[in-house]
């Protein structure tokens, strides 16, 4: 149970910070500057965190098995956190901008879920979809 309800408790707990972080950067601080000193942060716990986690492979060895997935991954991090920033600075409040983004998103995943990933989707989840709609057009009345 642990193994299932951990993941996405740290999902959770790393967003609010996440968006707390990023509505918290001042606005005269240079977008580009403030994204380095976090993925430099990022890079440093990564490579002390990276050895404990137990593979059949050493954390080294594990570099040749890279997969051109972790660079695109990379480039769609840049955009996301540029994003929010941007997002934030231009005015959005913390509490609508993230949940009319990650609305929008868990939208346009359907289609790739069932064309490329093979998932089902039912009717329930149509009427969840139209609820969703709906929800945008109010809150952003």
């Amino acid at each position: 149970m642990l193994r299932y309800v951990f993941p996405i408790v740290l999902i959770v707990m790393s967003n609010i910070v996440y968006h707390v972080c990023q509505k918290s950067t001042p606005q005269n601080v240079n977008p580009f500057s403030a994204l380095l000193i976090s993925y430099l942060t990022a890079a440093i716990l990564m490579g002390i965190a990276g050895p404990f986690y137990k593979t059949d492979k050493r954390f080294l060895q594990s570099f040749s098995e890279v997969h051109w997935t972790s660079i695109a991954l990379g480039v769609a991090i840049v955009g996301l956190e540029l994003g929010y920033l941007l997002a934030y600075r231009a005015g959005w409040n913390i509490s609508v901008g993230s949940l009319v983004a990650n609305i929008i998103l868990a939208i346009m995943l359907i289609p790739l879920g069932i064309l490329f990933f093979k998932e089902g989707f039912a009717f329930n989840q149509i009427i969840g979809v139209v609820f969703c709609l709906v929800g945008l057009i109010l809150i952003n009345k």
